[in-house]
Order: structure tokens, then sequence, then C-alpha cells
């Protein structure tokens, strides 16, 4: 089947996660009953795009968003791509499809104060429950790694005497990332106590049970910490990861280092939060331009 081979492919050869493959599946599978519904024929490689622009109507239809068409879109696109590559098909029924127009997303960075504000009013308890949240908190920002890094992390990728932690990141990409004083010794007391209670777990993350901790609980910690000090909508790992980069940007860290350490494959992708720090350059620039109005009557 050529779901099957696709499937396999992503997650054999281009190292997609399992997360990752099942949603291409789920889109890709998604589609295939469309057909065999609307047209009696459950045989993509003779699918035509008209075929195609039914679909995308019918989701239009549904109300889903064009952000989300669009993604669906883009699998059935890698799909169609693997079956050109693999000589199943002669050509790509999405060949000259252009994608569905949506505005641009502005993601929001917590600001400093905010920042600080949580990590100030982190309780230092030290029972299991309240350091392990802690450390939380303070690895996300102090690395800016996305949550299903930090859930994924293993005792193993802990070198203290390095100072590093080391990171997988998409596509079983590895990276190494620095560790702050102050997360170490948040980490040194968290591993004292989880060694008591929960020494044969290999992640790093538990529950209060010893199990692996999962992505809804990560959250809900972020997003309790804090609803208590911003008033953003969004509040949630991302926006962290988002405020790691663009504070490291303001204070003068190059992009290609913030690529680095976001574990980014192309400066494209580290280049968006750039835009998160145009008004503290643009404040900078007035204050240190010889020709700006500040200066002008130096």
């Amino acid at each position: 089947m050529p779901i099957h081979s696709f499937l396999e492919y992503i997650s054999l050869e281009k190292k997609y996660s399992p997360h990752t493959a099942k949603a291409y599946q789920d889109d890709i599978s998604s589609f295939q009953l469309f057909c065999d519904t609307h047209f009696d024929s459950d045989d993509l490689t003779t699918i035509h795009y008209s075929q195609i622009r039914s679909w995308i109507v019918s989701l239009v239809d549904a109300g889903i968003s064009n952000r989300s068409i669009n993604r669906k879109v883009s699998s059935l696109k890698a799909f169609y791509k693997f079956l050109l590559k693999s000589k199943q098909i002669s050509e790509s029924p999405l060949m000259k499809h252009k994608a569905l127009k949506v505005g641009k997303r502005v993601q929001v960075p917590f600001s400093g104060t905010e920042i600080n504000d949580v990590i100030l009013g982190l309780s230092d308890e030290s029972d299991f429950k309240s350091l392990r949240n802690r450390l939380i908190v303070e690895m996300f920002y102090s690395t800016g790694m996305r949550r299903s890094e930090l859930i994924n992390l293993e005792i193993v990728d802990i070198d203290l005497t390095k100072e590093t932690v080391k990171v997988l990141g998409k596509r079983n990409k590895e990276r190494f990332i620095p560790l702050l004083k102050s997360v170490q010794e948040t980490l040194q007391r968290y591993l004292v106590l989880r060694s008591d209670h929960y020494a044969e777990n290999k992640y790093l993350f538990v529950t209060e049970k010893g199990k692996k901790i999962y992505g809804t609980l990560v959250y809900r910690i972020i997003n309790g910490y804090f609803s208590t000090v911003s008033s953003k909508v969004k509040k949630s790992p991302h926006v962290i990861r988002h405020s790691f980069a663009t504070h490291l940007l303001n204070e003068g860290a190059d992009l290609n280092s913030v690529k680095e350490l976001l574990g980014h494959s192309s400066l494209a992708s580290t280049q968006v939060y750039i835009n998160s720090s145009l008004k503290e350059l643009k404040q900078v620039y007035n204050q240190a331009h010889p020709r700006s109005a500040k200066n002008e009557n130096l």
C-alpha cells in the first residue's frame, strides 16, 4: 500500500517523529476516505486535482481554518512527492496548487519582567513536586527547548561535569545546550530527591507516580505559573521558547548562535524571532546613531 510505504519512508529514512508520522497518516487517510465516499475510489495514485479541490472545499465548508487546511494539503503534497520519487506516479496532482491565504500570527513573547516574576515566585520547598515544577520552568527558559524535547530528556542526557544537557531534536538531531549555575543547583537538588523514589525510570521528568511526564501536564504547569503574572492569551512552553530566543537577540546574541541553541535546521526558522526584537533594536539605534534626533544637537 502506498500510504504504508510512505509512512515507512518518513519514519525510517526521514527520521520523522512518531507524532509527526501519525499526523501525516491521519491527513492522508482522511483524504482517502473522502475520495472513497464521494468518488467511489480509494486509489490515491489515480487522483486528479479537481478531486483534491473538492476535498479542500469540503474542509472550508466544515469550518476548518485555512492554516489547518494548508497543513493537511502539505501532508498530501509530501505523499505525492514520495509517489513521484518512487515512480508510482508520473506527475503530482498538486503540482500547481497554491496554498490558501492565512493571516500572520503574532507570537508575543513574555517580557523579562514576567519571566523574572514567575521565577522569583517559584516555590523553594524541597518536596518532589515543587522541585520538579521549578526545574521545568528554569529548564525551559534557560535552554529554549521544545516541550517534546523536555519530556523525552533522560537522566543520562545531563552532564554536570561539562555543565550541559544533550537534547534530541527533530529528526533525531542532537545538540548540546549549556546549563546555567542556577539551573544546575535546582537540578542537583531534584536529582537527589528523585533518586530516592523514582530511580527505576530513565526519564528526567516524571510524575508523582513515577511515570514519564506527559505533554498536557507540562502545559498545565507552565500555564498555571504564567497565568499569575501575565494577561497574554497564550501562555505555553512554546511562548517561553519564543521568549528565550527574543531575549537572547535583544541582548546581542548573533542569529547563528540562537539557531544552534534552538535546534533549527535553517536560519529562516530563526529569523521570525527578529521581529520581536525590532522595538528594542529601534531604541538602541535611536540612542546610539549620531544622526538620531537624540544626538543631532550634540
